[in-house]
């Protein structure tokens, strides 16, 4: 991944450095934008998101073009269980160092999560006249998909944490200094790792002349991420278990239950720009 990186961000400080030669543009996009899992027992909504850029198009011939450029990209969804009472179980320490099963339930749970990302994209433009101030384009290429913040908010009609401690063959249901029990009307705050992934980028569409100098720039574009984005070392509770007090559960997120997970991004909808020398 990282040598990938290097050389994407090489390429594109080298289009930079010629940037005098090059047709400069921004623009925003708009339309689905999921992050998609292979989670199970989870599903998400689908909604809408979107991304500011900008950047330039070094011409190598009458038809062909390398761009690249800079990008703010922003994801949201609702991620819920498929069961809206469900039971999870993963395996906790307590303060006195003993480790035991913490199962947890939770009623109507659901995570309004928000993804925020710089994107740093490197493309090959093939454009074609179609008519007298209209010209056909289609980009290809990959993306740099750098998280800045993925931020959840995790809401639950009741929680509650039991634990059990196969060496003794026992129960804990409801002990709430220990950490185990029941609360109602959760609501917090959390935010997953992550690390950086390349994404597949196409855009296909038209540039209508404004005049000499400017044009505007309508497309459909697809970007896919691949690999995760998730930075996960080991299996967690979807809602941490707290030592001492039942109400001070962190939300450590519902994929966080599997650190081998695919988390990627995935969008696609509607580009409108302008282009300008």
């Amino acid at each position: 991944m990282k040598f990938d990186v290097k050389y994407i961000i090489g390429f594109a400080l080298i289009l930079f450095s010629q940037g005098i030669k090059a047709q400069f543009y921004v623009g925003v996009q708009s339309g689905i934008a999921n992050i998609q899992s292979d989670v199970k027992g989870v599903r998400s909504s689908s909604d809408i998101g979107g991304a500011l850029k900008a950047g330039y198009i070094y011409s190598l011939t009458d038809h062909i073009g390398i761009g690249s450029g800079v990008e703010f990209a922003q994801f949201k969804q609702t991620v819920f269980l498929e069961k809206s009472s469900a039971t999870l179980t993963n395996f906790e320490v307590d303060r006195t160092g003993s480790a035991f099963a913490y199962t947890i339930s939770t009623g109507n749970y659901k995570e309004c999560q928000k993804l925020q990302a710089i994107q740093i994209p490197l493309f090959v433009q093939f454009r074609k006249n179609i008519n007298k101030g209209i010209d056909f384009n289609f980009r290809a290429g990959v993306k740099y998909f750098l998280p800045v913040n993925y931020k959840i908010e995790a809401s639950a009609e009741t929680v509650k944490g039991v634990g059990y401690y196969p060496d003794i063959n026992l129960t804990v249901d409801n002990l709430p200094e220990y950490g185990f029990g029941s609360q109602s009307n959760y609501a917090v705050s959390g935010e997953y790792n992550t690390k950086g992934v390349l994404m597949s980028t196409f855009e296909l569409g038209f540039t209508f002349e404004m005049g000499k100098k400017s044009a505007l720039y309508a497309a459909m574009f697809l970007d896919r991420g691949y690999g995760t984005i998730l930075d996960q070392k080991q299996n967690e509770s979807y809602l941490s278990y707290s030592p001492t007090s039942v109400n001070d559960r962190k939300a450590n997120g519902l994929y966080s239950t599997d650190k081998d997970a695919t988390i990627k991004p995935v969008a696609f909808g509607l580009t409108l720009g302008w282009n300008f020398k």
